[in-house]
């Protein structure tokens, strides 16, 4: 959307929302961040640090500037949710920061954390992440099971604990618009086809704690899923059944490989051949199949299932 003081990468939801594309890696519509512009502004997602000045450029085009961000919440810490908290904690000295309890710790000081993505991501961390500085602790506020953003004149964000993807995740109702801010528990949206892939990755991945918390954020009745990847979805039902669709399918096609073999590749190459028949789509449009591939790779997927099943195998 573009009219005059609304830049082209931010699109104009309605109710005072605004979505805007964070250019991850310099992808289009990869990941996302939310502004409720209301009397307390509040950003939902940084983007990674590499994206904060692209942020922090679009929410003073929307009319939000250094003293004016209220809040900056986050669905989950991983880099590209939770990446440019240190730098927009800074660049907003009057925002809190809010985060669920077990992610506190490493917003505060995310030495390890870094520390553990660049073994991960290797040469491609700076280039699609950057590091994530450190925010002072007394900025923090940490959600347990429950807990709310107040977004001023009555609205506020519910939050509640909603693992599964990861240990640290909450999905957000906007009291409102009946918003649900979903991060990555819902999976990834592909807006180009309407597709919904599985964001399964080590180490927390659990099948049983993802699929409870998309029965939780079903129980809230959301108007709407405002997915992180990417963008508003209006068919809630259906991309909620999707979701857990999907990640039965993968799941039960890794259990599959591994009685074959135990060998990783295999189940990434059985995993890739059942997806390319359920999303011709997608795999027919390969700069597409990149991008996602770069944002939630199918080998990191796999071996997050693998992981999860070795768990099972012990229990």
């Amino acid at each position: 959307m573009h009219d005059g003081h609304v830049h082209i990468d931010t699109t104009d939801l309605g109710h005072d929302v605004f979505m805007m594309d964070t250019r991850m890696g310099g992808y289009d519509s990869i990941t996302s961040s939310y502004l409720i512009r209301g009397s307390r502004p509040c950003l939902v997602e940084t983007g990674t640090a590499r994206s904060a000045p692209v942020v922090i450029e679009q929410l003073q085009r929307l009319g939000v500037g250094p003293e004016d961000l209220a809040s900056i919440v986050v669905t989950h810490i991983h880099l590209d949710h939770a990446g440019g908290v240190g730098d927009l904690a800074r660049a907003f000295p009057n925002a809190q920061i809010v985060v669920q309890e077990r992610g506190a710790r490493h917003l505060a000081d995310p030495s390890r954390l870094v520390a553990s993505a660049h073994r991960v991501f290797g040469e491609a961390m700076d280039r699609l992440f950057g590091d994530l500085l450190p925010t002072a602790p007394e900025r923090i506020v940490a959600i347990g099971e429950r807990g709310t953003v107040d977004l001023g004149d009555g609205r506020r964000l519910d939050a509640f604990h909603n693992p599964g993807h990861a240990s640290h995740h909450i999905g957000l109702v906007d009291s409102a618009t009946g918003d649900l801010y979903t991060g990555d528990a819902a999976g990834v949206y592909v807006p180009q086809t309407a597709d919904v892939r599985p964001a399964t990755p080590p180490p927390d991945f659990n099948l049983d704690l993802t699929l409870s918390s998309l029965a939780a954020m079903r129980a809230v009745q959301p108007s709407r899923l405002l997915f992180s990847h990417f963008g508003p979805v209006t068919a809630v039902e259906e991309t909620l059944d999707a979701s857990v669709d999907e990640l039965h399918t993968w799941v039960d096609t890794v259990r599959l490989a591994r009685q074959v073999s135990p060998d990783v590749d295999h189940a990434v190459a059985m995993v890739r051949e059942q997806d390319r028949q359920r999303h011709v789509h997608l795999y027919d449009d390969p700069e597409l199949l990149a991008a996602q591939e770069e944002l939630s790779g199918t080998q990191a997927n796999v071996a997050g299932i693998m992981r999860w099943l070795d768990l099972q195998a012990k229990d």
